[in-house]
């Protein structure tokens, strides 16, 4: 019962990664009405710029915050720059310029830091009031940031009004439009916010997998089963979806093997978008034709 407790545990702190992961995934599918593959390559690409500013003699957290800011530019940028003026085309198009990404910063990621692994450090490992039978302060850390960040984020999309109109922004562009919003700039700004939550995400999970520019395939892959279990238009259900994902992977790689983690999260996929397509807790739109 105790290693069944102690699995659960840890399964809750990966699942806390994937639970950030997916808020980031649901943020621009509900701006853009698309999944950004190329999600999990900028959270890395971020991770080695936070590396990068350590070793030029920045401590962890000045790091840590500053890549924050970049990695909000940087998105507000791609979005402004790259996403906006293909936006209008087909859907394929936006696509292949997710998929474009996705080969880009992984190629610049190898050629500029190399494809080695390399150590990331942790905030967490050396305080010892985290340490406990059940789970790694790294891990209690993570859960822990990853709760702030979703609080912070709550606080700002209820109770501010750049955070309503970005709200009223994906329910209904026409309509915000009409009441004065800036949606372009709103558009940016998610895409920032989903930027610097990727990174934070990056940063958490770099200490576990080690950096290289393939780490956060897998991380990406049960984001998006969570996002999808969940329901990929509802950020709060998205977020519950990480956490069982997270959960439920851990369980079968103690139970039925390390081999069925990917399988499992695929299979997940495929029942979800068979039997219901819009998530647990999504909603259904309809359209007419």
């Amino acid at each position: 019962m105790e290693a069944f407790i102690h699995q659960v545990f840890a399964g809750l702190a990966n699942g806390s990664i994937y639970a950030s992961a997916a808020l980031a995934l649901v943020m621009i599918y509900r701006s853009t009405g698309m999944v950004n593959f190329a999600q999990g390559e900028m959270a890395m690409v971020s991770t080695y710029i936070a590396l990068s500013l350590m070793h030029a003699g920045l401590p962890y957290w000045g790091a840590f915050f500053l890549t924050i800011v970049l990695s909000f530019i940087g998105g507000v940028a791609i979005e402004r720059f790259i996403i906006r003026p293909v936006s209008h085309g087909s859907e394929l198009s936006v696509v292949t310029v997710f998929i474009g990404l996705l080969l880009i910063f992984n190629s610049i990621a190898g050629w500029i830091w190399g494809y080695s692994i390399q150590q990331f450090p942790s905030p967490f490992s050396q305080m010892a009031f985290l340490n406990n039978s059940y789970i790694s302060p790294h891990q209690l850390g993570a859960v822990a940031m990853t709760l702030l960040v979703l609080g912070l984020l709550y606080v700002f999309f209820r109770y501010t009004k750049m955070g309503l109109a970005m709200r009223g922004t994906a329910d209904n562009r026409a309509s915000s439009r009409l009441a004065g919003i800036p949606v372009g700039r709103m558009l940016g700004i998610g895409w920032g916010l989903a930027a610097a939550i990727g990174a934070v995400v990056g940063m958490m999970v770099a200490p576990t997998v080690f950096l290289d520019p393939n780490m956060m395939i897998g991380i990406l892959l049960y984001a998006f089963a969570g996002a999808l279990l969940g329901g990929i238009n509802n950020p709060l259900g998205a977020v519950a979806g990480g956490f069982i994902i997270g959960v439920v992977e851990d369980l079968l790689g103690v139970y039925v093997g390390n081999e069925l983690r990917f399988t499992a999260a695929m299979v997940l996929i495929i029942v979800v978008l068979l039997f219901k397509p819009a998530g647990i807790w999504g909603k259904q739109t309809v359209r007419r034709v």
